[in-house]
């Protein structure tokens, strides 16, 4: 089974962005990054989003961002669906924080239960039915509104969304020009999808075996 292994953002500085991930997020080896001028404007047709397990993480996630200096999209607030709120980092990448809680059972703990990158995608259908062509296992499906991948060893989960209904989830306007300026690293080898995000060849990395 396919799947992500990394998720490589492209940035002006490096530097300043692992600074600002590690600060904002605590995410040091989990994301990758590559210094890059390539001209991107507006929406890049991608969001990261961050699951933990309560709003008082949210909350201490998202402070923790724009302290760092990502501008806040979205100011973290309840919804039929639960918790939580959207932020930009300095990069331009877009990051959600949310839970399905919308009650606190303890102190914010800062864990991150899941992470995944959702690619907003011009037709949902043909997108799902490509990259199940290219060996990925679909775990849910809505119809033409969201569809998810099984995960492999790697730390993001693949998730697909509308392109509109993903900026407008996160707040943005959907318009974007230029470089998604993100490279997607996994088993089913190199290739550039139906909308234009390039995936590179990446083996999954070594399971340990009980002795």
């Amino acid at each position: 089974m396919a799947s992500i292994e990394s998720v490589t953002l492209d940035v002006a500085d490096t530097t300043a962005a692992q600074r600002f991930y590690s600060a904002a997020f605590g995410l040091d080896t989990q994301l990758r990054l590559r210094a890059s001028q390539e001209p991107s404007t507006g929406f890049r047709g991608f969001t990261l989003a961050l699951t933990v397990s309560q709003p008082a993480d949210v909350n201490s996630f998202i402070d923790t961002a724009i302290e760092a200096g990502a501008a806040s999209l979205k100011p973290a607030t309840k919804s039929l669906w639960g918790y939580g709120g959207v932020v930009q980092a300095p990069d331009g990448a877009i990051w959600k924080v949310a839970t399905s809680a919308k009650k606190d059972t303890g102190p914010a703990t800062r864990q991150i239960d899941e992470m995944v990158l959702l690619l907003g995608v011009a037709d949902m259908s043909a997108t799902k039915r490509f990259y199940v062509g290219q060996g990925l296992a679909v775990s849910k499906s809505f119809g033409p509104v969201y569809c998810e991948f099984e995960s492999g060893s790697g730390p993001f989960k693949l998730a697909l969304y509308r392109h509109r209904a993903l900026a407008k989830d996160v707040g943005v306007p959907p318009e974007g020009t230029g470089s998604h300026r993100l490279v997607i690293g996994g088993g089913a080898g190199a290739f550039t999808d139906l909308d234009g995000f390039a995936w590179e060849a990446e083996a999954p990395a070594p399971r340990a075996h009980s002795v």
